[in-house]
């Protein structure tokens, strides 16, 4: 039976925050994304996130972790590779805001005299503007499932706020559930989980003119019935309504744990629609997978942010879903390329190897010497972005030659291997960009289409001749070296439809060395692992054998 809803129906579910960060709101939403589509409904998850820069493509990744790109080319925060990886739709710009693009939008709308000389306000402007973010482009989906950044009592969140408290009244109850997503701490000397957080949580959500309907508490431990009972007491919520968020070993058994605690039920239940069809197949069987008994390697990522793992979010994930398909375990071996002396030492203890993307001049060389070592060792290497274009340097300077072979992303160069493009072609448009422009505007962003050599290491990792892979950078690599360099052995087995710009190079003397403009872990999913990470892997553990 088909429980596909009209679209005059759409479902909208919030789900708030709590208690405190880092909870796992995006993971909450995904998984609830993922518990949907079992039971046969279409989902669109989206992410409004309270701070003031337009999109997060230049704030550093201490601060807000990788930057995770759709195919349209919108720069969004990490949650959204959290809802592709568990749903498998591809997200678009609709589906991700951030205040400060709500604000940019209503401030360019009173320049050109659109509010008629009205005064423009916090209400209705802005919250207007925040609901029309949320009701568009939802036609054609079942759910849509809004996770709210931030914590509830945050300032800057007060206006998501407001605009999801008006929503129910617009859409009526029916249409509309908002999920409060908190944290009940275990405290040692009393010997129990605390709810008195939660209570003045829901609370505060209260003054906001919220009722949340229900209560998704996070858990190093199981919940007590009478803690249970006293919550959905406190918080005015149906005790079935209150339900356990437990911690988990790996992030893709929360679906079935969530399940397992009636999470999908209830929702299907306040919405009072069908329960009846469910296929938990796809989910039983990545746990079958995780579980499995497996032979182990190390992967190691040489990087520059290593301080905060968060920043390399979808390669570890990529890694994980070629695990599963590999019956492997990956242990992940971060590596800081800022430190030159022990790097090399550390890439040494490693079955294969990924060289990161990044920006900027700082640890630069370590990258370089990784490369170089690499390539002499014949250990398996994944070069994405940066690592492709340091892994053209490494071969000019120390193959060819080429001693002052540099980008101009570092500064004045006399041999520019890679430099700055500033015009390119995208759907049979020319997209053109200046040096001078904002930082968020120069870059190739997006899926962009690849054209593989047959023969190729590429072509036999990919199996076909053609793909389309997801791009983040400013800088492109200077073709005139191409013959020297496939002399060497060094051939660029992937390149734009126009011939123009490198996609993909490989060593044809190297087991398993390539490297790519784009960044492919973006696209890899625990049911449909990236083929290159799967490659990278499969090598890795031939290598350690």
């Amino acid at each position: 039976m088909d429980h596909s809803l009209s679209t005059s129906e759409s479902k909208f579910i919030f789900i708030t925050g709590g208690v405190s960060s880092s909870l796992g709101k995006g993971l909450s939403a995904a998984s609830l994304g993922a518990l949907l589509q079992c039971r046969g409904y279409s989902v669109r998850i989206r992410k409004l996130d309270p701070y003031l820069n337009i999109d997060p493509g230049t704030l550093s990744p201490y601060q807000h972790g990788e930057v995770f790109v759709t195919d349209d080319g919108t720069e969004a925060d990490l949650d959204l590779g959290h809802y592709e990886r568990f749903t498998g739709v591809n997200a678009k710009g609709s589906d991700y805001c951030t205040t400060g693009k709500i604000y940019s939008t209503v401030l360019s709308r009173e320049r050109r005299g659109d509010y008629l000389g009205a005064t423009v306000q916090v209400i209705p402007h802005i919250t207007d503007q925040m609901k029309a973010f949320i009701l568009n482009e939802t036609d054609d989906v079942d759910f849509v499932i809004c996770e709210i950044g931030g914590t509830v009592g945050d300032i800057e969140g007060l206006p998501y706020l407001e605009a999801i408290r008006q929503l129910k009244n617009d859409l009526g109850q029916e249409r509309v559930m908002f999920i409060h997503l908190t944290l009940l701490p275990y405290v040692s000397t009393a010997g129990e989980l605390k709810t008195k957080p939660t209570q003045h949580s829901v609370k505060e959500l209260l003054r906001s003119g919220i009722q949340a309907d229900l209560l998704l508490c996070r858990s190093d431990r199981p919940i007590p019935v009478d803690a249970k009972k006293k919550l959905a007491q406190f918080c005015n919520v149906p005790p079935q309504r209150v339900i356990a968020a437990l911690d988990a070993d790996n992030i893709y058994k929360v679906p079935l744990q969530y399940h397992a605690e009636g999470f999908d039920e209830q929702i299907c239940k306040y919405f009072r629609i069908p329960t009846e069809k469910l296929d938990l197949s796809v989910w039983e069987d990545i746990v079958k997978k995780i579980d499995a008994n497996k032979n182990s390697i190390t992967i190691g990522i040489v990087g520059k942010y290593v301080q905060l793992p968060d920043a390399y979010k979808s390669i570890f994930q990529a890694l994980q879903h070629s695990g599963f398909v590999n019956n492997l375990n990956i242990d992940v071996k971060l590596i800081d390329s800022e430190d030159e002396i022990n790097c090399i030492q550390e890439i040494a203890l490693c079955d294969g190897v990924i060289v990161a993307g990044g920006f900027g001049s700082r640890g630069i060389q370590g990258k370089i010497d990784a490369i170089q070592y690499l390539r002499e060792q014949k250990i398996p290497t994944l070069g994405i972005c940066l690592g492709m274009q340091l892994s053209i340097i490494e071969a000019c300077r120390n193959l060819l030659g080429i001693k002052d072979a540099s980008s101009t992303e570092f500064g004045p160069t006399t041999e520019p291997v890679v430099c700055l493009m500033t015009e390119w072609l995208k759907e049979n448009s020319v997209e053109t960009r200046t040096i001078n422009e904002d930082l968020g505007g120069t870059m190739r962003l997006g899926a962009y289409p690849c054209s593989i050599k047959q023969g190729t290491l590429a072509e036999k990792m990919y199996g076909t001749t053609t793909i389309s892979e997801r791009h983040r950078h400013r800088y492109e690599i200077n073709l005139k070296y191409k013959d020297k360099l496939k002399e060497q052995g060094l051939i660029f087995s992937g390149l734009s439809p126009d011939g123009q710009l490198p996609e993909i190079l490989e060593y044809t003397d190297h087991p398993w060395f390539i490297a790519v403009q784009f960044h492919p872990e973006l696209k890899s999913k625990p049911f449909d692992p990236h083929p290159l990470f799967v490659g990278l892997t499969k090598a890795a553990y031939e290598h350690k054998k």
